[in-house]
């Protein structure tokens, strides 16, 4: 059985997204403190709203990637506005400094990347699905 199985009150459920974004013109603004900062940030983001983050990596000083486990009631688009809303504006104002490499005071690109990540392969799921017994 799956040890990544979550219990809820009416569910059981496995949600995991691979979610990546960048900052506003691909400036290479995320430094090492700044990441420090927004790991620190996310992981608090996470455990208030109720989802998990699983892993928090920025790449190429540019852009986020991020594992995150959440419950069936939490769509992605509200994970992701959470995470780019309030970082965006906890980052501003603990490093002022990022504003003067940016215009029109937006640190994050308005579009994102989305993946589901399952335990079980597409093709498993459609196998499994199609050879259902039938019982009329």
């Amino acid at each position: 059985m799956n040890n990544n199985l979550i219990h809820y009150r009416t569910s059981v459920c496995n949600i995991n997204y691979h979610v990546v974004w960048s900052v506003k013109y691909r400036r290479k603004i995320l430094t090492a403190d700044v990441e420090a900062y927004l790991k620190e940030l996310v992981q608090q983001i996470a455990e208030e709203k109720g989802f998990t983050v699983q892993m928090f990596e920025c790449g190429e000083c540019d852009h986020i990637h991020c594992f995150i486990t959440a419950p069936p009631k939490l769509s992605v688009t509200i994970i992701v506005k959470y995470l780019k809303g309030i970082t965006g504006r906890k980052l501003f104002e603990q490093f002022p400094e990022i504003k003067d490499k940016l215009w029109k005071g937006q640190l994050w690109n308005h579009s994102y990347y989305c993946e589901t990540i399952g335990s079980v392969s597409e093709e498993n799921i459609k196998r499994y699905i199609e050879h259902q017994s039938k019982s009329y």
